[in-house]
């Protein structure tokens, strides 16, 4: 088993390379774009990303999770083309329908979602781009099927660096705003479909089974409840934010929610491995024992990125936005910690989620995903409309927190039911005590102020970073060695398992949507529904 999750930890590194790098790239970039983006500005495509996220349900009704699981049950290339070709052409008509009667409608659209017709245009880009990029899953999963994980990393890498690029000439040079941003997006997915023709010209062909679509269909629109209630976790409290609070406010929102999402960056690149590798792995005798380790172990990391950036998270914004996204003295840098503090929690119970849900994945049994979800997205909604009048956006992390909660609870009750595995309970709570007494300690840290940096400066919070930073990390590391977390002999088990496990992969869920983004809330699907991200930028 030791092999194989060297292999689960190799592919982690591929297909989260382009992400890491380019988010990292972003993240340098965010000091710059502040200071041509205001808070409304942030607030407009905060909106704007949740009309993109809904979008991309609608414009694929499932069937890229269709295409990918009946990919396997054909063996001979006509009946591949048959079936890529069958969903491509349904999404080319019925989608093109759509997507012309929403761009007629996006003036009365802008109306009642942006507070007047002044982003209509904004808007129709962000509609159009969506339609393009319904359809890039089709080469993308090739490439994962493929195992041709360094192309599709590279094509991702290149897409999001174009992304950014065009972003600093549209916004930066251009001075076009939240067009420049929308606009770019769009003109990087016609570049990208222009190069993915290389993978889309073997499997499109004049062909069309009904037998082919019903059977997708059947696949793929179970799945889209669950999608749909997952993106309401991620952005239905955008539209709640608006009947309650100014742009203003949810700009900062959205700003502070990006920091919180910082580990979404190992979450990622996580889920792209995690599906091929429990696949792998099932057919072992001791596979529940397997992922239980896992589990402990992808907890440990996660509740270790959640601790360090509840830490640091403040810090590190104000060293990014310093002056120019709030003001140093602006008394709501206090609410914007909280709401990344919580953002970062609700990763780690997405994370949870991811973990312990895999059980209706290998039972087959994912009638019960949209159920979670949807009561996930029920209690997401009511705390919203309960906590926002009174606390603003605080209430409205809460909210999400507790919904991400919800949701890990209830898939894990639901996979436990039809897949059994022993978790260790003693080891998850000793990590999660742990990481909050980790965290504590930092947060207790005095602040660092050098003598011969400007308090107001924007790398005056630079040093607290550094300082909270390895404070957490050494407090955890030690913390859990010295409990003897770390299991010699189970490292040993590991090592003698991957003797005897073949490799295998499978494929892995679609993120390449992700790329570029300057603010996101982008949400992880345990389902292997394909990751949608919004790019509320």
């Amino acid at each position: 088993m030791f092999l194989k999750i060297r292999e689960l930890s190799k592919n982690m590194a591929i297909y989260g390379l382009g992400d890491v790098a380019v988010s990292i790239v972003n993240f340098l970039l965010l000091g710059l774009f502040v200071k041509y983006l205001t808070t409304a500005d942030y607030g407009v495509l905060g909106l704007l990303g949740s009309v993109e996220v809904v979008a991309k349900i609608i414009f694929r009704f499932g069937l890229d999770g269709s295409f990918m699981r009946l990919f396997y049950d054909v063996d001979d290339h006509t009946s591949r083309q048959r079936l890529a070709s069958t969903i491509f052409f349904f999404l080319l008509g019925l989608n093109g329908v759509v997507v012309g009667g929403l761009l007629i409608a996006a003036p009365a659209l802008a109306r009642v979602l942006l507070g007047g017709p002044a982003h209509a245009l904004a808007l129709r880009i962000v509609l159009l781009n969506t339609f393009l990029i319904g359809f890039t899953f089709l080469p993308f999963h090739v490439l994962r099927i493929e195992r041709r994980a360094v192309t599709f990393s590279l094509l991702t890498l290149a897409r999001s660096t174009l992304t950014i690029a065009l972003r600093l000439m549209l916004v930066m040079v251009a001075g076009m705003g939240v067009l420049g941003v929308v606009l770019a997006d769009l003109l990087v997915s016609i570049v990208l479909m222009a190069a993915l023709v290389r993978w889309f010209a073997p499997l499109i062909r004049v062909m069309f089974s009904r037998a082919v679509l019903r059977d997708a269909l059947t696949f793929g629109l179970p799945r889209v409840p669950h999608a749909a209630a997952q993106q309401i976790m991620a952005v239905g409290d955008k539209p709640i934010l608006k009947l309650f609070t100014s742009f203003q406010e949810i700009g900062i929102y959205s700003m502070a929610v990006s920091f919180g999402l910082t580990q979404k960056l190992f979450l990622s690149a996580f889920e792209s491995a995690w599906a091929p590798f429990y696949y792998a792995a099932l057919r072992e005798p001791d596979a529940p024992r397997v992922f239980r380790v896992v589990t402990t172990y992808g907890v440990a990391v996660l509740a270790l990125l959640t601790a360090g950036l509840s830490s640091v998270g403040l810090d590190l914004a104000k060293a990014m936005t310093h002056g120019f996204f709030l003001a140093p003295d602006d008394p709501r840098w206090q609410a914007f910690g909280s709401v990344i503090t919580w953002t970062s929690v609700g990763v780690l119970l997405q994370g949870v989620y991811l973990l312990t849900s895999i059980g209706l994945n290998i039972t087959k049994r994912t009638e019960y995903y949209p159920i979670a979800t949807a009561v996930a997205a029920g209690t997401n909604i009511a705390l919203n409309f309960l906590l926002i009048p009174r606390y603003g956006i605080v209430g409205a992390a809460w909210a999400n927190g507790a919904a991400y909660a919800t949701q890990a609870a209830l898939g894990f009750v639901f996979s436990q039911r039809f897949y059994p595995i022993e978790y260790e309970w003693g080891r998850l709570a000793r990590i999660a005590a742990i990481a909050i007494a980790a965290a504590a300690v930092a947060r207790l840290l005095p602040s660092v102020h050098l003598s011969s940096v400007d308090p107001r400066a924007p790398m005056a919070s630079i040093p607290d970073v550094l300082l909270r930073g390895t404070t957490v990390v050494a407090v955890y590391g030690g913390l859990l060695a010295i409990t003897g977390f770390f299991n010699p002999s189970e490292l040993r088990w590991l090592r003698a398992r991957g003797r005897r496990l073949p490799a295998r992969v499978a494929p892995a869920p679609d993120s390449t949507e992700m790329a570029g983004e300057i603010v996101a809330t982008d949400v992880m699907d345990s389902s292997d529904v394909p990751v949608v991200a919004e790019r509320a930028r």
